[in-house]
């Protein structure tokens, strides 16, 4: 069986399988943060399905979503449409791609950050800082150490519903994740198609990205744990940057 690129064909399930993420509640403490400052347009960074890209749209942002993922985007712009959202949607890499325009914030919400490699760190907020404006705001979260060490390593994680079984197989070596992800989907025989793809993840210190941020031209203003907790034993850590 051939192993596909990340989110080939886990896009179309994405939202779907993380349903009890509390989308809800975690677009709402986003949106709590933005609104400490004077923020109309903002571009959503590894948006994916563009969960959070719509809730920010609802909020009154004008907001874009950019992902390296056809398959995600196009599943974003599907949900855009049925939910009558406005928003636009690009393709690319954040860590090779600049943008046209500028904008008043940035978000990198579930991981995206945890997807960039090491080596490519440094030029996605440079790249992310030229497309603020002065004085704009870089709102992120990273998996934790932590939850990695305690969560994902060397675990098999499932998901099995009446359409779609999801199984990952979890292993860590060094501060690189790599997650082989088999999916069973029903197809309209109501047989079962399996497909494979590898996402590969990268553990980030706090340490490590304030200092990239700090290279790139950010003031580090704040960072927390999932939704405010404390960050001690949190399975993610916020962070809220100014571009000076």
């Amino acid at each position: 069986m051939k192993r596909q690129s990340a989110y080939v064909n886990l896009a179309k399930w994405f939202e779907y399988l993380n349903d009890d993420c509390g989308y809800e509640n975690w677009s709402q403490y986003l949106i709590m943060k933005l609104k400490k400052y004077p923020l109309s347009t903002g571009l959503d960074v590894g948006c994916g399905g563009g969960w959070f890209t719509r809730a920010f749209a609802r909020e009154g942002y004008q907001t874009t979503g950019l992902d390296n993922s056809p398959q995600m985007l196009d599943f974003a712009q599907q949900k855009a449409l049925q939910e009558g959202v406005r928003g636009e949607y690009i393709l690319g890499d954040i860590a090779t791609k600049k943008l046209p325009k500028r904008f008043d914030f940035v978000t990198a919400i579930n991981d995206v950050i945890n997807y960039i490699p090491k080596s490519k760190l440094s030029a996605a907020f440079k790249n992310i800082s030229g497309a603020l404006k002065k004085g704009g705001v870089f709102l992120f979260d990273i998996s934790s150490p932590c939850k990695f060490a305690q969560k994902i390593a060397n675990t098999v994680s499932a998901d099995d519903r009446e359409d779609v079984t999801y199984l990952s197989f979890n292993r860590v070596q060094g501060d690189e994740v790599t997650m082989d992800v088999t999916l069973f989907t029903r197809r309209e025989d109501n047989a079962f198609e399996r497909t494979d793809e590898t996402h590969t993840q990268y553990i980030y210190t706090e340490t490590e990205i304030e200092t990239a941020l700090v290279a790139n031209g950010f003031t580090l203003v704040e960072t927390e744990g999932h939704l405010g907790e404390n960050k001690t034993n949190s399975d993610r850590i916020c962070f809220l940057a100014v571009k000076e």
